[in-house]
């Protein structure tokens, strides 16, 4: 399976549109479309509309599309450079806007290359036990991938103890092939992560969403989700998350910040992020 039938992202007569029906399975466990899948699914709107690979993409959240209801993705290419495009999608739920995504496709050829981040020693997948969703997050995005836990604590061990800011999970995607459009829904992870940190039931709405593609073709059955909180203060957490491959292979880094509320919490009656 391929990404572009994963999220169910359908094309339209006009290349530069896309539409996006908002299923559970590219929800969140609220009911309202899943952050990383909105930014995952505009991203795989920018490549095929510009025909170049995604370099950088980030989202800004500015309401929510619930389920049920039909996400369109209108793409611009702002530039087309000899080897770089410079890319807006403005995605609407009817004539409101609800996610905006500025991004950077393109590809050149180079000599130089490297890797300097490290990837967390952690046992791996098979070491792992099994993280345990409840009800509502296993009828949304989640419920499709097989998650294990690497380094983090399960709801019934959140006492109230802060950790380290870091915290891990792998993660596996059965039948879907790892590109870059499937790395974004891996890197919204910050909001487990700051439950994490501050040793509680706590997650978030996502006000923005980034990524930067390191490798968007490894071969590798799980993925590793790494997260590293920054801060957290004012209502408001900041966060990364590194994807690995299983050999060590660095992915992705991805970045969010979020407005911090409790586990599951719903969205406001005016489908507001604020």
């Amino acid at each position: 399976m391929d990404a572009r039938e994963f999220y169910g992202l359908e094309a339209t007569d006009d290349p530069m549109v896309w539409r996006l029906p908002v299923t559970e399975g590219v929800g969140s466990n609220i009911g309202a479309l899943f952050g990383g899948a909105g930014l995952g699914a505009a991203i795989l709107g920018i490549e095929h509309s510009t025909n170049r690979p995604v370099v950088w993409a980030s989202a800004q959240f500015l309401s929510f599309a619930l389920v049920g209801s039909v996400v369109d993705f209108h793409v611009t290419e702002v530039v087309r450079g000899r080897h770089t495009s410079q890319s807006r999608v403005s995605g609407r739920v009817g004539g409101e806007e609800i996610l905006t995504v500025n991004a950077a496709t393109g590809y050149r050829d180079s000599p130089y290359t490297g890797t300097w981040a490290e990837m967390p020693d952690v046992p791996s997948p098979d070491e792992c036990v099994s993280r345990e969703l409840d009800e509502s997050s296993r009828r949304s995005v989640w419920g499709r991938f097989e998650s294990r836990i690497a380094k983090a604590r399960t709801i019934e061990e959140l006492d109230g103890t802060p950790g380290d800011g870091r915290a891990a999970l792998w993660v596996r995607m059965p039948g879907v092939e790892v590109s870059s459009a499937m790395l974004a829904v891996l890197g919204d992870f910050v909001p487990f992560g700051i439950g994490q940190a501050l040793g509680a039931p706590l997650g978030g709405n996502s006000l923005d969403n980034s990524i930067r593609i390191a490798h968007r073709h490894a071969h590798t059955e799980w993925i590793l989700a790494a997260a590293h909180i920054q801060a957290v203060e004012g209502g408001f957490g900041h966060g990364a998350v590194h994807l690995w491959a299983e050999d060590g292979t660095l992915l992705a880094v991805a970045s969010q910040s979020t407005i911090v509320r409790p586990y599951g919490a719903p969205p406001a009656a005016d489908r507001s992020r604020s």
